[in-house]
């Protein structure tokens, strides 16, 4: 069917067990083109009626229990693992697990891992199957592979948002199986050491360095920018696994305290058409999800900036102290179905 095991077969007899009459679907912008045929399996062989999920899903932060609640008994979501949250309704997480060969861009790493010895390995929810196989193939290379778990990741996985499974590990380098630069961009940010990216997408291998030597650039620029703002717009997400209201109301507080004004704008999906009714406030800040101010700053006429820019830009915390933002899942309650 894909690129990706979606794990039909479970699902159906999950979905018999339970004598799910409706079965809700989502799924994420990259798997949504197998919706039609998932949802014709599952009808075909259970006799329920499938409701799909057609609005954007960017992440497990992001299931649609809220919306299926009373419309579906039962919600199947691919493409993630579950987070530390409690659901309003049974949730099925289906991994969507890539059958993509990983070893050929581990090997083009290789020369980039020379002089490392310790090597910290991860990657997304999407390949960790294949983690195991990748920390042979290091260590019949010669290298010591140290894998971790973090709070409301698994072993070896980092989220856009959650960097934990590798704070405070002893290694030289990390080397980051997967696609994109941003994963990798807040290894390097959190620990400070090399960072090797592994792309079996585009089959090759490269150094972080010069993209996170960009992006700072860009992040400073609009922390420079954001010095003299008098008002805020502290975002807060209505996304149950991206909503930090007690953060918002922390750094309106802050604000109140420094004589300037913060005013919380409660949002589901952030974007700049719908921050246009607020042009009259000098910069925004981000509690939502930490990707936005970063991937998708350039879409933005006023400074966008992360909890801890806000403190930069308004003497609360050093330059050399710059932190790319998290989201931090560990302390909550896991009830999910």
């Amino acid at each position: 069917m894909s690129g990706h095991e979606l794990e039909i077969d479970e699902i159906i007899k999950r979905v018999k067990e339970l004598k799910a009459g409706t079965v809700g679907l989502q799924f994420p912008e990259g798997l949504k083109l197998h919706a039609v045929e998932v949802a014709r399996r599952i009808e075909v062989e259970t006799g329920a009626t499938v409701i799909i999920s057609a609005d954007p899903c960017f992440g497990a932060c992001d299931v649609a229990d809220v919306d299926m609640n009373g419309v579906a008994d039962v919600l199947v979501h691919f493409g993630h693992k579950p987070l530390p949250l409690n659901y309003d309704m049974p949730v099925i997480f289906v991994d969507a697990s890539s059958k993509m060969e990983l070893l050929g861009s581990v090997g083009n790493a290789m020369s980039l891992l020379e002089g490392y010895k310790k090597i910290g390995l991860v990657t997304t929810v999407q390949h960790l199957k294949q983690l195991e196989e990748v920390a042979e193939f290091l260590e019949q290379n010669g290298k010591e592979v140290v894998i971790n778990e973090g709070a409301g990741t698994t072993w070896g996985q980092v989220l856009g948002c959650n960097f934990s499974s590798i704070k405070n590990l002893d290694v030289e380098a990390f080397l980051y199986v997967g696609s994109g630069n941003f994963h990798a961009l807040g290894i390097t940010l959190f620990t400070d050491k090399p960072v090797i990216i592994a792309d079996p997408y585009l089959d090759e291998a490269r150094l972080i360095t010069d993209f996170s030597d960009r992006i700072l650039r860009i992040r400073f620029a609009r922390i420079a920018k954001a010095m003299d703002a008098k008002t805020f717009g502290i975002i807060v997400s209505t996304k149950k696994g991206q909503n930090r209201l007690d953060t918002a109301k922390e750094l309106k507080n802050l604000l109140n305290a420094e004589g300037r004004e913060g005013f919380i704008l409660l949002l589901d999906d952030v974007s700049p058409e719908k921050l246009l009714p607020y042009m009259d406030l000098d910069a925004f800040v981000m509690t939502a999800c930490p990707r936005i101010a970063i991937d998708d700053s350039s879409r933005y006429k006023k400074p966008l900036l992360t909890p801890q820019e806000l403190e930069i830009a308004i003497g609360k915390r050093e330059w050399e102290n710059y932190e790319i933002d998290e989201i931090k899942y560990g302390g909550l309650n896991n009830k999910n179905k």
